[in-house]
């Protein structure tokens, strides 16, 4: 088992489901999701954690390149 510097198992393909990907599509048409917001919707973990999302300067959680990447992937 791999282990990354947190200690949390990633496998080494990461297979984004359909609520994932669509609030990866919504932070990139500009939607702005608290955290607080992500929260109440569970916003799966999985894309913080994999550095697909981050939290921006006013604290909302934003569309990262890797985010950007797995979508152009996931339509091609």
């Amino acid at each position: 088992m791999q282990n990354n510097t947190s200690g949390t198992y990633h496998t080494p393909y990461f297979d984004p489901t359909v609520d994932e990907l669509e609030t990866l599509k919504q932070l990139e048409m500009g939607r702005a999701i608290s955290v607080p917001e992500a929260l109440r919707h569970h916003l799966s973990g999985r894309l913080y954690e994999r550095g697909y999302i981050a939290k921006n300067a006013g604290g909302d959680l934003a569309i990262t390149d890797s985010g950007r990447v797995l979508i152009r992937r996931q339509d091609a």
